[in-house]
């Protein structure tokens, strides 16, 4: 089993801890039990956003341990489906749109439960709005820090069908400003730098610390607050990650400063 799950697991600059040791172990073992059948990938995808979706509508009832448990089941999926489209070969554009897509939708879904079932709704917004940006900043970080060394992040399977093309589109439209809004912050920052500033910049501490807030390690941290019959805290808890990512900002500036031929170029 060791040897599939390590062919199963796609390949990245940063693990994030949780996920290795916990859900992708459980992940792969969904995976083992599908994988004769010819079970379709996107079809596991829809499965974790029907658990995820399934656990905010627990959450609406007050049913707090039974969300919390679906909210764990969706990640469990999550982590399946890309497990199962690695080792059966059925790499798609329609299953790599989908489960974007669908994370964010299921993401959304969570934080307008406890908008609802709080009685909070301004903070649930202000909670979504904090985790996506964190989660498109761990995404970029590392795609940008495997651009730099010359690393590739392996290309999205070219669409083939309509299906494809409006997942695409629907992809493009949401994820792609956000994704060039930080090239072109990180362009205009790096205009001056040398090759080993830009690398002090894209740095792997950076890289290691944002992918311990990955989706699955943020969904464990909200599957216990919603245990306990707290879920709103993980809208403050997502607002505080926030401020990591602004730590983590200022620790990058402080880097390139103390590169030589950065400094020259600026002063």
């Amino acid at each position: 089993m060791s040897s599939t799950l390590e062919r199963s697991r796609k390949p990245r600059a940063a693990h994030e801890v949780i996920c290795q040791l916990l859900f992708r172990p459980l992940a792969h073992l969904v995976v083992v039990v599908l994988l004769p059948f010819r079970v379709p990938p996107p079809l596991v995808a829809a499965a974790s956003g029907a658990a995820g979706i399934a656990g905010a509508a627990e959450l609406l009832q007050g049913r707090f341990l039974l969300a919390a448990v679906l909210i764990q089941l969706k990640t469990v999926l999550d982590n399946a489906d890309g497990q199962l489209a690695r080792l059966s070969g059925r790499i798609t554009a329609f299953g790599r749109y989908l489960d974007s897509e669908l994370d964010l939708f299921v993401n959304a879904a969570l934080f307008a439960a406890v908008g609802w079932s709080t009685g909070r709704p301004v903070l649930a917004v202000a909670g979504f709005v904090a985790l996506t940006t964190v989660l498109n900043v761990n995404y970029n970080a590392e795609r940008l820090y495997r651009a730099e060394r010359g690393e590739g992040a392996g290309a999205t399977p070219e669409t083939t069908g309509r299906a494809d093309g409006l997942l695409r589109g629907l992809y493009v439209l949401i994820y792609a400003p956000q994704d060039r809004l930080v090239e072109r912050f990180f362009a205009w920052r790096l205009r001056d730098a040398g090759p080993q500033a830009r690398l002090a910049y894209h740095d792997r501490a950076t890289v290691s610390t944002l992918a311990n807030l990955g989706m699955s390690t943020q969904l464990l941290i909200f599957g216990i607050t919603v245990a306990v019959g707290r879920p709103a805290t993980f809208a403050w808890i997502a607002l505080t990650e926030l401020v990591l990512v602004l730590f983590l900002a200022l620790r990058r500036e402080l880097a390139i400063r103390s590169v030589p031929q950065l400094k020259e170029k600026t002063l």
